[in-house]
């Protein structure tokens, strides 16, 4: 178990960031790693890169700022600001040379983002490597871990930390591009025969939709209409999507469900919705308005085939701007 890793992951977190930190990438030009000092150099370290290190501490090794060596140099990627890194550590108490936690070594790397969610002295330590080396960090302890949760390390609060880190891979994340406020595609005709629903949209940048339901029988097949064709990227199969939404029973035309009341999108995986909002969605592109009726097979199911869903048996309405992939 990695629990003390966890731990200085989750509970760990410090004010202060190294100077070349920051919350967005910079150019590797401008990346300024922690300088190499007395005590990492003294860090004795042996082993192949990937393999579990064979570590060497004179205790007590104490700094007062964080050093950083670099045992093995790769000639991969420089970790920047904000990249997602994989890596293998080692972790050791500075003062008594005890191991206080390490990863396997095997097929389950920790997987990080180099920001401010890192202690100041892990981002310290990794942040300008090149994928592929090993490097030594000895943190301060005011770049180390929160006091609270020291005792359950076994740390005192003058104790440093001598992190062996092997920088396995280290990428730029993909961008994302920003959700829209609302659908903004172009309008489009109904299709033929398409149930006569009434659609009101509120003239404010919410775009917050009104529905009103004609009534009468219910259409057993689904029906789907794109009320606004939007140019942005194609829904694809499974792919996560955000969306601004209003569900409502066609029976009661009562509203069951609405992002829009909640103030803000939702963020959903097309494969993990029911399945009639599934064909709702693939296929569309963001920017863009759906209207669809989804009777109960593609919805929460029918009592008869043993759904113990509140909506089961009852068809769906729901209207919906796709506002972002995620």
């Amino acid at each position: 178990m990695r629990t003390a890793l966890s731990l200085v992951v989750v509970l760990g977190l410090v004010g202060s960031l190294a100077a070349c930190s920051a919350a967005t990438p910079e150019a590797s030009a401008d990346c300024t790693p922690a300088k190499s000092g007395k005590a990492s150099e003294s860090v004795d370290v042996s082993g192949k890169f990937g393999a579990a290190p064979t570590v060497k501490i004179d205790d007590p090794l104490t700094t007062k700022t964080t050093q950083r060596s670099v045992v093995i140099d790769g000639d991969g990627a420089v970790a920047e600001a904000g990249f997602d890194i994989t890596a293998e550590f080692s972790v050791y108490n500075g003062t008594t040379g005890e191991s206080i936690d390490a990863t396997d070594y095997a097929d389950a790397p920790v997987e990080w983002t180099l920001d401010e969610s890192l202690i100041a002295g892990f981002t310290k330590t990794l942040q300008c490597s090149t994928a592929g080396s090993r490097v030594v960090g000895v943190i301060a302890p005011e770049d180390g871990i929160a006091a609270e949760s020291l005792e359950g390390l076994g740390l005192k609060a003058d104790d440093s930390l001598v992190v062996v880190a092997d920088l396995l891979t280290a990428e730029k994340p993909a961008e994302v591009a920003p959700t829209l406020p609302k659908a903004d595609g172009e309008d489009q005709p109904l299709p033929d025969g398409f149930p006569d629903i009434k659609v009101s949209i509120a003239d404010d940048e919410s775009g917050t939709p009104t529905l009103t339901l004609p009534g009468g029988d219910a259409p057993t097949e689904l029906q789907l209409a794109v009320l606004k064709k939007g140019d942005g990227e194609e829904v694809g199969a499974g792919a996560d999507v955000i969306v601004n939404y209003t569900g409502m029973n066609w029976a009661t035309s009562e509203v069951f469900d609405s992002s829009w009341e909640r103030g803000e999108p939702a963020p959903f995986n097309t494969a993990e919705v029911i399945p009639g909002f599934t064909q709702a969605l693939e296929g569309q592109t963001v920017g863009s308005q759906i209207l669809v009726v989804i009777p109960p097979a593609l919805a929460y199911g029918t009592a008869a085939e043993g759904s113990t869903s509140e909506l089961a048996d009852q068809t769906l309405v729901f209207i919906i701007d796709i506002v972002g992939l995620g």
